[in-house]
């Protein structure tokens, strides 16, 4: 299956805090999209990995995702070594997506940061002809997607870019709460955690607030990138 978009998170639900947004409104256009979670975020103090399973099938229904892949790599453990980048590598190959959006480059958990170096590292193997894969007995063939997106998450980081998610708001919303047991929940019994608050909730919408009022949207999510990105026309910009 060739995609247009391969949205990547270090857990389920970072996809859907970080550029949940911008993966709806991308569908809506008619774009095929789909989410790898590295891990099943079982590590998490509230709930479980079966539960989150659950949760993130319930939020791709809610985006329209063309699908949804867990790699079971080992939540706070994995590493950015060849045997992940491999993994990685045939997945890429198998969607060849034109645009890949990944973890933050820095940001307050560690598995945020290493996700993203680790996605970043198995872009530029999945393009290099000598580096074999296959896939159900399949030799593979390269692939490098054209651009590759950091979505900004937990820490504040100026974008180099900012998507308007205006009309998407809600969706992204509707997306992140189907997380039920991770965030706000008035009758849960779970522990409190730094996402478990009606504050963090706001902070979202503040966040988003944020990153649109420059640029004269009410909502929207930011972006870095790895190269400078590049206009046909001045005209392009906002």
């Amino acid at each position: 299956m060739k995609i247009d978009i391969l949205a990547i998170g270090a857990h389920p639900d970072d996809v859907e805090l970080g550029a949940g947004g911008t993966v709806s409104k991308e569908i809506a256009a008619g774009r095929k999209v789909g989410i790898i979670d590295l891990t099943r975020g079982e590590l998490g103090t509230r709930g479980s990995a079966e539960l989150r399973d659950l949760e993130a099938a319930e939020s791709a229904s809610f985006l329209g995702l063309e699908f949804r892949v867990n790699m079971g790599f080992k939540d706070g453990f994995f590493s950015n070594d060849e045997i992940h980048q491999m993994a990685l590598v045939q997945q890429i190959r198998l969607f060849q997506p034109e645009i890949i959006l990944c973890n933050a480059i820095n940001d307050r958990h560690p598995d945020h940061g290493k996700g993203s170096k680790l996605v970043s590292d198995a872009i530029f193997l999945s393009g290099l002809v000598k580096v074999s894969t296959s896939f159900n007995g399949m030799k593979q063939t390269p692939w490098r997607p054209k651009a590759i997106y950091h979505y900004i998450q937990d820490r504040h980081i100026h974008p180099d870019f900012v998507v308007d998610i205006t009309d998407h708001m809600e969706v992204k919303m509707k997306a992140v709460m189907a997380f039920k047991s991770q965030f706000y929940d008035p009758q849960s019994n779970e522990p409190e955690t730094a996402i478990s608050s009606k504050d963090f909730l706001e902070f979202l919408y503040g966040r988003s607030i944020e990153m649109g009022r420059q640029s004269g949207f009410q909502y929207a999510e930011g972006f870095t990138v790895e190269r400078t990105i590049g206009l046909i026309s001045l005209f392009d910009i906002r």
